[in-house]
């Protein structure tokens, strides 16, 4: 038992370095590079789960195979006791292609216990997966959780069942469903073919928010997507790191949106396996709710000094960072002729600085031809501020996928 406890607790990642840039990790078998292939960012706030499975849907970006899972406490106040983590191919919903599901261990150990503030990685899991292929991630909770470390607004389907299901190949115990992922944090495989990762970093535009449920139609699904249809076989994997509601500077006081870029950036970006490239696309919260630092009004050199911390974490990393101007949002609560000139001095110096090792036009690509403060009628969801699924999709195309480092 003492052997196998010490192996475990070399799978526990604390925090002081689980915000280490992730440089491109060749398999040890000498068949590819280690990615990540799934990876939404946590916050704090979650429910509490006692005696029950949770089984939830990764989504991969990437095909590969040697997979492992990250579980992750990070902002969890108690220590979680995880039972049995199984893994298998999903048909649809809550059920699992027959004999495909595989138990998952956590140095070498079925059992685990991952302290709170902490995160945990398991063992290979021998699985592959295909390109925009599901497999679903069932973990047995057996004791009262306390508040979970989860992701808010999944867009995808969760499913809760009471006791030990997690070896089910059916449905039949998942009568819950919910919106939100618990504890997953990350799927990574060895990919035969991409040669690195991009992390699309930001708030709700990016997460997703308005596009349809479970239809992996947020801009880094498109943009996976476009990945794997160019001629030649798919050379990057794709992550969203988005949080609804998320600010550069400051926390939000809604906790489960989560703390400021400025602190959760070297985690959620430069700590994927295979970090190459990161989009960031995060502002618009802070100018919507007037956030600057110290509890005064923002303006526009704080944002441009967010970005340039940011910028330099990246270049520290030797990752390649990609800015993207703020979208128009007239005609929702955000705007405002100040926010209107605030966005506009941002994103000019998001255009012209040069500070960006490239530069993405989602202003320009999305605002109405007829009205260049205002989403394209034919892109906006409906809030005016969030693109609907042809708009996501509008995002990813207008990406040069020369930026990207290949």
């Amino acid at each position: 038992m003492a052997g196998a406890l010490a192996c475990m607790a070399l799978a526990v990642v604390p925090l002081s370095t689980a915000g280490a840039a992730s440089a491109a990790e060749p398999s040890p078998h000498g068949t590819g590079t280690r990615v990540s292939a799934w990876s939404p960012s946590m916050t704090t706030a979650g429910p509490a789960f006692d005696n029950q499975t949770i089984r939830m849907v990764a989504h991969s970006s990437v095909a590969g195979s040697e997979a492992r899972i990250t579980l992750s406490n990070r902002y969890s106040n108690t220590s979680l006791d995880v039972s049995e983590v199984d893994v298998a191919v999903q048909t649809s919903g809550a059920d699992a292609v027959r004999g495909t599901t595989l138990n998952v261990t956590f140095g070498h150990s079925d059992h685990l216990t991952i302290p709170a503030g902490q995160e945990a990685v398991s063992d290979v899991i021998p699985i592959s997966v295909n390109a925009g292929e599901n497999l679903l991630v069932s973990l047995y909770l057996p004791g009262a959780t306390g508040s979970s470390t989860w992701h808010s607004d999944a867009f995808d389907t969760t499913y809760i069942a009471p006791g030990n299901h997690a070896g089910d190949d059916n449905a039949n115990a998942f009568g819950t469903t919910t919106t939100s992922w618990y504890y997953l944090a990350g799927l990574d495989v060895v990919s035969p073919t991409a040669k690195g990762t991009v992390v699309a970093f930001g708030d709700s535009i990016t997460d997703g928010y308005h596009s349809s449920t479970g239809t992996y139609t947020r801009w880094p699904d498109f943009l996976a997507r476009r990945l794997g249809s160019e001629p030649h076989p798919q050379k990057l994997s794709v992550v969203d790191a988005g949080i609804g509601g998320n600010r550069v500077l400051t926390d939000v006081p809604n906790l489960w949106q989560g703390v400021s870029a400025l602190k959760r950036f070297g985690h959620d970006a430069l700590g994927q396996p295979g970090v190459k490239d990161v989009i960031l696309f995060e502002g618009i919260n802070d100018i919507g709710n007037n956030a600057g630092p110290n509890g005064g009004p923002v303006t526009a050199q704080d944002l441009i000094n967010g970005y340039r911390t940011l910028i330099n974490e990246a270049h520290a990393a030797h990752v390649n960072i990609i800015g993207a101007t703020l979208m128009p949002d007239e005609g929702n609560g955000y705007y405002s002729a100040a926010a209107e000139s605030l966005r506009q001095s941002v994103n000019q110096w998001i255009r012209t600085s040069g500070a960006f090792d490239g530069v993405i036009d989602f202003d320009l690509a999305m605002r109405d031809p007829a009205n260049p403060a205002a989403l394209d009628p034919a892109y906006d969801s409906g809030d005016h501020i969030h693109p609907n699924d042809a708009g996501m999709k509008a995002m990813a195309d207008a990406i040069d996928l020369g930026l990207l480092r290949w």
